[in-house]
């Protein structure tokens, strides 16, 4: 597994690396917090940033897609978003954050939630859904080995 994290700065990459034997699965976490580092670190083209922004589905896909290329993981996700409690704005408010969890192989997924409280919780909200969504995405991949005989 590999992550490419924005608003969640590393805390995804901290919660999954706290499992003992994380080794074993864990590939690398890419902290790409700034437009120039989603650009560089994970190829996220500028054309994408500049027609969808930072916070949004298409760069989160581009964010999980990058990361996958660039890690031997089998699996990535991606988080960018608006923790606050500045920075939102009508069309995305504080609380909105933007989820891609991707496969070798397989298409990736995307989601948008808007989460409240304040930036902790928003910060908090994020870690736990990009985790279940992995949970999720892995277990499907586990489920549909089991089911081949």
């Amino acid at each position: 597994m590999t992550v490419a994290e924005s608003c969640t700065g590393g805390w995804i990459g901290e919660a999954v690396t706290a499992v003992p034997g994380s080794s074993r699965w864990f590939d690398r976490g890419f902290v790409t917090y700034s437009n120039i580092a989603k650009r560089e670190m994970l190829g996220v083209k500028a054309a994408t940033l500049a027609r969808s922004g930072a916070v949004s589905e298409p760069t989160a896909r581009a964010m999980a897609e990058g990361a996958l290329a660039r890690s031997r993981a089998e699996y990535a996700l991606a988080v960018t978003g608006i923790a606050g409690p500045g920075g939102g704005t009508p069309e995305k408010p504080v609380g909105t954050v933007c989820f891609a969890w991707a496969g070798r192989q397989r298409e990736t997924l995307t989601q948008t939630h808007h989460f409240s409280g304040n930036r902790e919780a928003i910060r908090r909200q994020a870690v736990e859904t990009a985790l279940r969504g992995m949970f999720d995405l892995a277990s499907q991949r586990a489920g549909a080995s089991a089911g081949r005989s």
